[in-house]
């Protein structure tokens, strides 16, 4: 059974839908996803066995918000400036950055995120962003996209001889258990306030 893709999401519940405005719009969109994406990733909270860091949060959010052209735009911004140099990653610095950092231990995630992106822009598309267990669904299919290729790459720059689960799977579960409950929550309660804002 086909999947249909033309329900709205959620950037386009709001504002100009055609036309130059809509053009600005997107950019000035894409710009704040950027910006998202780079603050997100810097954010980190204390926590049992490591801390959590925000950034796969505002991936899947975005993806979710965004649909999967804007989205897609929006994490490749988000690479290119990354690949540039700049310190926009979680575990990047001014001394750790660029198209080495991306190609070290991060790289396989990093792919992850935009496969992630991807398939979250597609679900919205779909209208799993109106339900929470739709969405939570999603979120744990984006999880997957990041970790499959970051687990993948580990295993293959370090070997598989090495503890690839116990470095890149099992230290993160727990956050990433909360921060996907968070984001199934968060967009179909963003679709709730704009219906009853139009009523």
């Amino acid at each position: 059974m086909a999947i249909a893709l033309n329900d709205r999401v959620l950037t386009e519940a709001f504002g100009p839908s055609a036309g130059t405005a809509l053009r600005i719009k997107q950019a000035a969109m894409v710009v704040v996803g950027i910006a998202a994406l780079v603050i997100f990733a810097k954010i980190r909270i204390p926590m049992w066995p490591v801390p959590i860091t925000m950034g796969t949060f505002a991936v899947l959010t975005i993806g979710a918000a965004y649909g999967p052209r804007l989205g897609l735009l929006t994490i490749l911004g988000y690479m290119i400036i990354g690949a540039l140099g700049f310190d926009v990653f979680a575990g990047s610095s001014a001394e750790a950055n660029g198209l080495t950092y991306m190609m070290g231990g991060t790289g396989g995630y990093l792919l992850g995120y935009v496969l992630a992106t991807l398939a979250l822009g597609f679900a919205a598309r779909a209208g799993w962003d109106r339900s929470v267990l739709m969405m939570a669904a999603a979120m744990l299919i984006g999880n997957a996209l990041i970790y499959v290729p970051g687990l993948a790459w580990l295993g293959m720059l370090y070997g598989w001889d090495q503890p690839i689960l116990q470095w890149g799977l099992t230290p993160f579960l727990i956050g990433d258990a909360l921060k996907l409950g968070l984001a199934a929550l968060l967009v179909p309660g963003l679709w709730k306030l704009i219906g009853s804002a139009r009523r």
